[in-house]
Protein backbone atom coordinates (compact mmCIF):
# COMPACT_ATOMS: atom_id res chain seq x y z
CA UNK A 1 0.00 0.00 0.00
CA UNK A 2 1.36 3.41 -0.88
CA UNK A 3 0.83 5.72 2.06
CA UNK A 4 2.88 8.28 0.17
CA UNK A 5 0.47 8.43 -2.75
CA UNK A 6 -2.59 8.10 -0.54
CA UNK A 7 -1.57 11.25 1.33
CA UNK A 8 -0.86 13.08 -1.93
CA UNK A 9 -4.33 12.13 -3.20
CA UNK A 10 -5.97 13.51 -0.06
CA UNK A 11 -3.92 16.71 -0.23
CA UNK A 12 -5.21 17.26 -3.75
CA UNK A 13 -8.46 18.37 -2.06
CA UNK A 14 -6.64 21.15 -0.21
CA UNK A 15 -4.28 21.68 2.72
CA UNK A 16 -4.60 19.23 5.61
CA UNK A 17 -2.82 18.51 8.89
CA UNK A 18 -1.51 15.03 9.73
CA UNK A 19 -4.24 13.65 11.96
CA UNK A 20 -6.93 14.84 9.55
CA UNK A 21 -5.11 13.02 6.73
CA UNK A 22 -5.06 9.88 8.85
CA UNK A 23 -8.79 10.17 9.63
CA UNK A 24 -9.71 10.82 5.98
CA UNK A 25 -7.52 7.95 4.74
CA UNK A 26 -9.15 5.52 7.16
CA UNK A 27 -12.64 6.80 6.28
CA UNK A 28 -11.99 6.46 2.55
CA UNK A 29 -10.72 2.90 2.94
CA UNK A 30 -13.57 1.90 5.24
CA UNK A 31 -11.16 1.44 8.14
CA UNK A 32 -9.58 -1.49 6.32
CA UNK A 33 -6.06 -0.07 6.43
CA UNK A 34 -5.50 1.81 9.67
CA UNK A 35 -2.55 4.21 9.73
CA UNK A 36 -0.19 4.91 12.58
CA UNK A 37 -0.06 8.68 13.14
CA UNK A 38 3.73 8.49 13.39
CA UNK A 39 3.82 6.91 9.94
CA UNK A 40 1.70 9.75 8.57
CA UNK A 41 4.03 12.44 9.91
CA UNK A 42 7.16 10.54 8.84
CA UNK A 43 5.73 10.23 5.34
CA UNK A 44 4.80 13.92 5.28
CA UNK A 45 8.39 14.75 6.23
CA UNK A 46 9.70 12.66 3.34
CA UNK A 47 7.20 14.20 0.93
CA UNK A 48 8.33 17.65 2.04
CA UNK A 49 12.00 16.66 1.68
CA UNK A 50 11.27 15.41 -1.84
CA UNK A 51 9.52 18.66 -2.79
CA UNK A 52 6.09 17.07 -3.22
CA UNK A 53 4.41 18.95 -0.35
CA UNK A 54 5.10 22.15 1.56
CA UNK A 55 4.03 23.41 4.94
CA UNK A 56 1.21 25.86 4.31
CA UNK A 57 0.77 27.68 7.60
CA UNK A 58 -1.25 26.55 10.58
CA UNK A 59 -4.93 26.15 11.28
CA UNK A 60 -6.77 27.95 14.10
CA UNK A 61 -5.69 25.23 16.55
CA UNK A 62 -2.02 25.68 15.63
CA UNK A 63 -1.69 22.46 13.62
CA UNK A 64 0.73 22.54 10.68
CA UNK A 65 -1.06 22.31 7.34
CA UNK A 66 0.52 20.59 4.35
CA UNK A 67 -0.26 21.37 0.71
CA UNK A 68 0.65 19.78 -2.62
CA UNK A 69 3.30 21.35 -4.82
CA UNK A 70 3.24 21.19 -8.61
CA UNK A 71 5.77 18.34 -8.36
CA UNK A 72 3.38 16.60 -5.95
CA UNK A 73 0.50 16.95 -8.41
CA UNK A 74 2.69 15.58 -11.20
CA UNK A 75 3.77 12.61 -9.05
CA UNK A 76 0.15 11.91 -8.12
CA UNK A 77 -0.93 12.05 -11.78
CA UNK A 78 1.88 9.67 -12.75
CA UNK A 79 0.90 7.28 -9.95
CA UNK A 80 -2.75 7.20 -11.06
CA UNK A 81 -1.60 6.53 -14.65
CA UNK A 82 0.76 3.64 -13.74
CA UNK A 83 -0.58 0.12 -13.36
CA UNK A 84 0.09 -1.49 -9.99
CA UNK A 85 2.82 -4.08 -10.36
CA UNK A 86 3.00 -7.17 -8.21
CA UNK A 87 6.77 -6.91 -7.82
CA UNK A 88 9.14 -9.41 -6.30
CA UNK A 89 7.22 -12.59 -6.99
CA UNK A 90 4.27 -13.82 -5.02
CA UNK A 91 3.72 -12.23 -1.62
CA UNK A 92 4.28 -14.36 1.46
CA UNK A 93 0.98 -15.83 2.44
CA UNK A 94 0.74 -17.42 5.87
CA UNK A 95 -2.08 -19.73 4.81
CA UNK A 96 -0.16 -21.07 1.80
CA UNK A 97 2.92 -21.59 3.98
CA UNK A 98 0.81 -23.36 6.63
CA UNK A 99 -0.72 -25.75 4.09
CA UNK A 100 2.60 -26.48 2.39
CA UNK A 101 4.17 -27.36 5.73
CA UNK A 102 1.11 -29.31 6.87
CA UNK A 103 1.32 -31.53 3.78
CA UNK A 104 4.77 -32.68 4.88
CA UNK A 105 3.93 -33.03 8.57
CA UNK A 106 3.27 -36.64 9.61
CA UNK A 107 0.69 -35.93 12.33
CA UNK A 108 -1.37 -33.21 10.65
CA UNK A 109 -4.72 -33.82 9.01
CA UNK A 110 -4.49 -31.23 6.24
CA UNK A 111 -8.20 -31.54 5.51
CA UNK A 112 -8.97 -30.30 9.03
CA UNK A 113 -6.65 -27.34 8.48
CA UNK A 114 -8.45 -26.55 5.22
CA UNK A 115 -11.91 -26.96 6.80
CA UNK A 116 -11.08 -24.68 9.73
CA UNK A 117 -9.78 -22.00 7.38
CA UNK A 118 -12.79 -22.31 5.09
CA UNK A 119 -15.19 -21.85 8.05
CA UNK A 120 -13.23 -18.79 9.20
CA UNK A 121 -13.11 -17.25 5.72
CA UNK A 122 -16.78 -18.02 5.05
CA UNK A 123 -17.71 -16.15 8.24
CA UNK A 124 -15.59 -13.20 7.07
CA UNK A 125 -17.27 -13.33 3.65
CA UNK A 126 -20.72 -13.13 5.23
CA UNK A 127 -19.63 -10.06 7.21
CA UNK A 128 -18.16 -8.35 4.12
CA UNK A 129 -21.33 -9.07 2.14
CA UNK A 130 -23.45 -7.63 4.97
CA UNK A 131 -21.30 -4.48 5.12
CA UNK A 132 -21.38 -4.19 1.32
CA UNK A 133 -25.19 -4.30 1.34
CA UNK A 134 -25.25 -1.47 3.88
CA UNK A 135 -22.76 0.55 1.83
CA UNK A 136 -24.86 0.06 -1.32
CA UNK A 137 -27.84 1.60 0.44
CA UNK A 138 -25.85 4.58 1.73
CA UNK A 139 -23.64 5.19 -1.34
CA UNK A 140 -26.07 7.39 -3.32
CA UNK A 141 -26.30 9.97 -0.49
CA UNK A 142 -22.72 9.73 0.80
CA UNK A 143 -19.87 10.09 -1.74
CA UNK A 144 -17.30 8.68 0.71
CA UNK A 145 -19.40 5.53 0.98
CA UNK A 146 -18.59 4.74 -2.66
CA UNK A 147 -14.89 4.42 -1.75
CA UNK A 148 -15.79 2.13 1.14
CA UNK A 149 -18.00 0.11 -1.19
CA UNK A 150 -15.09 -0.43 -3.60
CA UNK A 151 -12.89 -1.67 -0.75
CA UNK A 152 -15.61 -4.03 0.46
CA UNK A 153 -16.13 -5.40 -3.04
CA UNK A 154 -12.39 -6.08 -3.28
CA UNK A 155 -12.52 -7.90 0.07
CA UNK A 156 -15.50 -9.97 -1.10
CA UNK A 157 -13.69 -10.94 -4.32
CA UNK A 158 -10.47 -11.86 -2.50
CA UNK A 159 -12.37 -13.86 0.10
CA UNK A 160 -14.36 -15.72 -2.56
CA UNK A 161 -11.08 -16.49 -4.34
CA UNK A 162 -9.57 -17.86 -1.12
CA UNK A 163 -12.59 -20.13 -0.62
CA UNK A 164 -12.26 -21.42 -4.21
CA UNK A 165 -8.52 -22.02 -3.64
CA UNK A 166 -9.25 -23.95 -0.43
CA UNK A 167 -11.78 -26.10 -2.30
CA UNK A 168 -9.16 -26.72 -4.98
CA UNK A 169 -6.59 -27.70 -2.33
CA UNK A 170 -9.03 -30.09 -0.71
CA UNK A 171 -9.88 -31.74 -4.04
CA UNK A 172 -6.20 -32.14 -4.89
CA UNK A 173 -5.48 -33.62 -1.46
CA UNK A 174 -8.36 -36.08 -1.87
CA UNK A 175 -6.90 -37.22 -5.18
CA UNK A 176 -3.47 -37.63 -3.57
CA UNK A 177 -4.81 -39.46 -0.51
CA UNK A 178 -3.21 -37.20 2.14
CA UNK A 179 -5.08 -37.79 5.45
CA UNK A 180 -8.51 -36.93 4.16
CA UNK A 181 -10.74 -38.76 6.60
CA UNK A 182 -13.73 -36.75 7.73
CA UNK A 183 -13.71 -35.44 11.32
Amino acid sequence: MSIRHGLLALLEHGPRYGSRLRTEFEARTGGTWPLNIGQVYTTLGRLERDGLVVQDGKDEAGRVLYALTQAGRAELGAWFARPVERAGGPPRDELAIKLVLAVGAPDVDVRKVVEAQRRHVTDALHEYVRQRAQALVRAPEHPDEMARLLVLEQLVCHTEAEIRWLEHCEARLLRRGKKTSAP
